[in-house]
């Protein structure tokens, strides 16, 4: 007989989840934690995964939890949600806001916010292991509740560094969205680059340091930053094409200590975001070749060093698969509601890690996760409106209805391309 798929059966028990689902994701979102301190949350995590019958492993790549529910034989499935939260001070005015400060690398003591909406992931694949786990007699297979912490700077590295291949089972499709400041209830996706690769790297440029009166007697780096931070800007606007795509941030700036000294030091932050191989190289390149010109021209001491922070690849959809779960996503969310992309999403993710290092095809998506009423239309080919806060805004909080519903809803009907049974005789 012809496999069916299980979808239906698999989402029937999600309404009646909402409730607690909502509870849990205001919890998470009061209770944020900094990449690789997300003790909390992946303690909550595996007592859920527990509770609703998943072999649990813990400290994967630090604080990593992975669920393993195993159902039969067939394919399996990796579904991933990343846990950290941001140093950002919330301003979102919400009841659930966060008051949390915590300690960033530097030792600093730093406010605390899920300014990304990783507790909306979070809630979501919860949401759907708790399905998964309730439904079994509707599906068979292997399917793998990854949640990752430290996304973007190394989380999914470090979980396959951990042993991931050795330990869990190989996945055939790998599975994974992101919320955004796009209409609740609708998903965005592509075949092809749906996010940019990242480049983040630390820079430090060698002066000699000296009194503020007597500026002749030193080689001031902090004026050298600046130099450099300002002909950065140019390397888009005057060295990528119209048609091209990179996305260029010096994220921080640290030098010095008070305000009459120059110091030895200062030092930058970059990310660099590119969707091509070709591209990639010639903006590295570029910055390499900025950075080394400002020292020279300041006269800096020594030559200046960039340190890689992390790297990780294009977010890059398989065709075949991408197709098969937007047909499985219109047909669960209505087609109005399941959008193609027009383009990659400049932003970039390290998601990709998983199918990358793992030999595994891998599907990715948007979900929205802001108010309908304040877009005038469902259209992904115009930027959103200005009042719209962003992702790593301290403004930005992702409506918890319909979003918990479409997030867990999409993840179901996804996982369920792959999660076939044969129909009883």
């Amino acid at each position: 007989m012809t496999a069916v798929s299980p979808v239906a059966p698999l989402l029937a028990g999600v309404p009646a989840r909402l409730p607690e689902l909502r509870t849990l994701y205001e919890d998470l979102h009061a209770h944020p934690e900094l990449s690789f301190q997300e003790f909390r949350t992946a303690g909550v995590v595996a007592a859920r995964l527990r509770e609703q019958g998943w072999d649990t492993t813990e400290g994967v790549g630090g604080t990593g939890v992975v669920g393993v529910l195993t159902n039969g034989e067939g394919p399996v499935v990796l579904l991933r949600a990343d846990m950290d939260a941001l140093p950002v001070e919330e301003k979102t005015g919400l009841p659930y806001a966060s008051t949390a400060r915590g300690t960033d690398q530097a030792g600093d003591d730093v406010p605390v916010m899920h300014a990304c909406g990783h507790d909306m992931h979070v809630t979501c694949l919860l949401g759907a292991a708790g399905q998964l786990a309730a439904t079994r007699d509707h599906w068979r297979g292997t399917v793998l509740a990854v949640f990752q912490p430290a996304e973007e700077v190394g989380g999914a590295t470090t979980m396959i560094l951990d042993g991931f291949r050795d330990r869990f089972p190989r996945p055939d499709i790998c599975l994974g969205q992101h919320v955004t400041p796009t209409p609740a209830g609708s998903v965005a996706i592509k075949p092809g680059p749906i996010m940019a690769a990242a480049d983040f790297f630390r820079i430090t440029f060698f002066g000699r340091g000296g009194h503020g009166s007597m500026p002749e007697t030193t080689v001031d780096p902090i004026v050298t930053a600046a130099a450099a931070i300002m002909r950065l800007q140019t390397v888009v606007s005057r060295e990528v094409g119209a048609n091209q795509s990179a996305v260029l941030t010096v994220g921080s700036v640290h030098g010095g200590t008070k305000e009459n000294i120059i110091p030895d030091t200062a030092e930058l932050t970059v990310g660099v975001r590119t969707t091509s191989t070709a591209v990639r190289e010639r903006v590295l390149a570029s910055v390499r070749r900025i950075v080394h010109a400002e020292s020279d021209a300041t006269g800096c001491v020594k030559a200046p060093e960039i340190v890689p922070i992390s790297t990780f690849p294009v977010t890059d959809n398989d065709p075949a698969a991408t197709e098969a779960v937007q047909s499985a996503l219109s047909t669960a969310l209505g087609k109005d509601r399941v959008l193609t992309l027009p383009r990659p999403v400049p932003a970039s993710e390290d998601f990709s890690t998983f199918g990358t290092e793992l030999d595994a095809p891998s599907v990715y998506w948007c979900l929205g996760g802001t108010d309908p009423g304040l877009f005038a239309s469902v259209d992904m080919t115009s930027a959103s409106p200005p009042d719209v806060p962003s992702n790593h805004s301290p403004h930005f909080a992702p409506v918890p209805e319909p979003t918990i519903e479409s997030g867990t809803t999409a993840l179901l009907a996804a996982a369920a391309v792959w999660l076939r049974r044969e129909p009883a005789a």
